[in-house]
């Protein structure tokens, strides 16, 4: 059922069992092959403000994530299936900023997630530069360590994340990396899923709806 409803919300019918196609009155712009079975295609709409744009997860058996970002990077939604509904962005105390990330080597956040079912959750994290530089696929992305919680509204830990991401300031985004996310017991399980290549419009692979990195170890 999630994946129908993602599939619904974000591809036209044609688009499920071909190449990925955005919306109509999208136009899809770059489309990222990741570790651990991932295939993210992005896309921008008309009528959004600039440098907003959307993202879309598949894996092999289709479409599990769908997420919107301003143009410095910022979470604004995003749809998942739950049955809480789709999350959005409420109340912001320190929105996160690219731009301050790059200017300054360091950038925090602190924000209110709401479901539409009237759930709340709270985020707090924090971005830094390493100052090392990754080229991927002729990327150029500067390596990050962050760390972030996601806590309910009575403090108790959702989510709890740390580790090292990408990010380019000219593509507006985060890419995974190396992380461990907390099992809730006092341990880490680690994953990667950093990116592997990116394909712009008339490039090989443009608007691909298939992972190819990993998909085997990942069903074993």
């Amino acid at each position: 059922m999630i994946r129908a409803a993602l599939l619904c919300l974000a591809l036209p019918v044609s688009a499920q069992a071909a190449g990925f196609s955005p919306p109509d009155g999208c136009t899809t712009t770059l489309t990222v092959q990741s570790k651990q079975c991932r295939v993210s295609n992005y896309y921008t709409c008309q009528g959004d403000p600039a440098g907003t744009q959307w993202r879309i997860d598949a894996d092999q058996q289709g479409p599990f994530f769908l997420t919107q970002t301003n143009a410095e990077g910022e979470w604004l939604q995003s749809h998942d299936g739950a049955p809480e509904g789709a999350q959005r962005l409420g109340q912001v105390q320190d929105p996160g900023s690219i731009r301050t990330l790059f200017d300054q080597g360091q950038d925090g956040y602190d924000f209110w997630l709401e479901r539409e079912d009237g759930t709340r959750t709270h985020v707090t994290g924090r971005d830094k530069l390493t100052g090392e530089v990754a080229v991927i696929d002729g990327q150029s992305l500067a390596r990050t360590r962050f760390s972030y919680a996601e806590t309910d509204e009575n403090g108790t830990v959702l989510r709890q994340s740390r580790g090292q991401e990408y990010v380019s300031r000219e593509l507006g985004s985060f890419f995974a990396g190396p992380t461990e996310h907390s099992d809730g017991a006092g341990g880490w399980q680690p994953s990667n899923g950093s990116p592997m290549t990116f394909a712009f419009p008339g490039d090989k692979g443009f608007e691909a709806s298939q992972p190819i990195f990993d998909c085997d170890a990942v069903i074993s």
